[in-house]
């Protein structure tokens, strides 16, 4: 079988080489030319633990390729699959314009029977948008054929992408036809070996799946944001009401640790776009409104947690050093996407501090964003010395045991902000340190 996947970010990289995996024929198609140019001499644009060496061999083997021009491969694949960016409009909603590019594109240059599979986390009623724009196209031409539209969105966790698209937990597949469900399952039939995990729906249920999936998974770690604060204001320990509520089976154990706020590129973009979509028919989505609230509180818990150490006075961390560990949203990418730390550095810099940062991997993504109105550091110790606070912002395992010597060494204040809850409060508060974290 062979395949095109349009776009080569996070999502279509990661679809395009696990497909060839499996022994598909992939050509991964993106306009940027200094991208393709870049991959074709083996340059990966992101951070993936495993994907580098996926993208490798199965270039080797002739199985992955990589261009700039879909009109040249659309005639000789079975399925395209569109996997463009859909950024936020200023009103929340989804921008399908590169969605509807690629439709375009597909319309004007189409001669055979294909399935066009949206991959991207588009709205509700995107598939019949890009169906009329590829019949507009083949109506212009007096091409007269058939063609399928479907809805495959992807379920993958940054840092864990490659196993969760090789070891899928479900594979969710919107058709309208049995010709396309039949391609479809041939498709992903290498992935359903030891257990079939493909679920079949109408492409406006698989649309809304996506969605309402992470705005649930954003929704547990808001409500136990929530939680967190009010334990603070009670005397309460949230790890303890953590563990408490998730032995219950109804509940589950995941995505309940409270934090300082979820970021990257899904959940932040995908509750605004259903709040939109709702509000456009005109109901509206209270719980996710109340849960994008509570986030963008917590982004700024550990700044207040800052400010309430000198006194609740904001002028008193003018020429103060802190230090972050940690930028990228979460640990495993260099993803800053809605990262709490952008927003961190933000209020740090406007009330006058110093600001010195270290990550493992998202460093250079940092300075893409913001320049240099930080200091980068090689290393989590060089990033604490002389600091007067140090703020955990990311989870990164490096973090979790760090040598309490070496900050007692290094650090010349006292203040250690844990923003994910990972180290060891009683220990540090035995060094001499004043330890704080979220939700205790």
């Amino acid at each position: 079988m062979k395949i095109a996947v349009v776009g080569t970010g996070y999502v279509g990289l990661v679809t395009g080489t696990c497909f060839s995996e499996m022994g598909v024929h992939v050509t991964c198609v993106d306009v940027d030319e200094r991208k393709i140019e870049a991959l074709n001499h083996g340059i990966i644009p992101i951070y993936e633990p495993g994907l580098e060496t996926l993208v490798h061999k199965n270039m080797k083997s002739r199985r992955l390729h990589f261009t700039t021009r879909l009109e040249e491969v659309i005639n000789d694949v079975d399925i395209v699959f569109s996997a463009v960016g859909t950024p936020p409009d200023e009103d929340g909603s989804a921008d399908l314009k590169y969605v509807l590019d690629v439709a375009h594109t597909i319309g004007k240059h189409l001669n055979h029977y294909v399935v066009v599979v949206t991959k991207s986390t588009v709205p509700v009623g995107t598939a019949s948008k890009v169906k009329a724009v590829i019949q507009e196209e083949l109506d212009l031409r007096g091409v007269n054929l058939d063609f399928d539209v479907a809805s495959n969105p992807e379920f993958l966790k940054e840092g864990n992408a490659v196993k969760d698209f090789m070891s899928p937990d479900r594979v969710v597949v919107g058709v309208e036809s049995e010709r396309a469900r039949k391609l479809m399952a041939r498709l992903y039939k290498p992935f359903m070996i030891v257990s079939d995990r493909l679920i079949f729906t109408d492409i406006p249920s698989a649309e809304m799946i996506k969605y309402a999936a992470n705005s649930m998974l954003a929704t547990r770690i808001s409500f136990m944001n929530d939680i967190a604060n009010l334990c603070e204001l009670v005397g309460a320990d949230v790890n303890m009401v953590r563990k408490g509520i998730g032995s219950d089976t109804r509940i589950g154990k995941k995505f309940l640790y409270a934090g300082c706020g979820y970021g990257g590129s899904c959940f932040p973009k995908d509750v605004k776009a259903l709040i939109k979509t709702a509000a456009d028919l005109g109901y509206p989505m209270r719980v996710l409104k109340a849960v994008e609230e509570v986030n963008a509180d917590q982004k700024i818990v550990l700044y207040r947690k800052v400010v309430d150490y000198y006194g609740g006075d904001e002028a008193q961390l003018r020429d103060k050093v802190i230090a972050l560990w940690g930028l990228s949203f979460k640990p495993e990418t260099d993803d800053m996407r809605e990262a709490p730390s952008l927003v961190l550095i933000d209020l740090l810099l406007k009330a006058g501090a110093l600001v010195k940062v270290y990550d493992p991997v998202a460093m250079d993504e940092c300075r893409r964003r913001i320049g240099d109105c930080v200091t980068y550091c090689p290393d989590m110790y060089q990033a604490a010395e002389g600091c007067d606070a140090l703020m955990l912002v990311t989870e990164w395992k490096e973090f979790r045991m760090p040598n309490i010597d070496t900050l007692q060494h290094k650090m010349r204040g006292r203040l250690i902000l844990d923003g994910r809850n990972i180290l060891d409060g009683e220990e540090l508060k035995l060094a001499g340190f004043e330890y704080h974290c979220i939700g205790k």
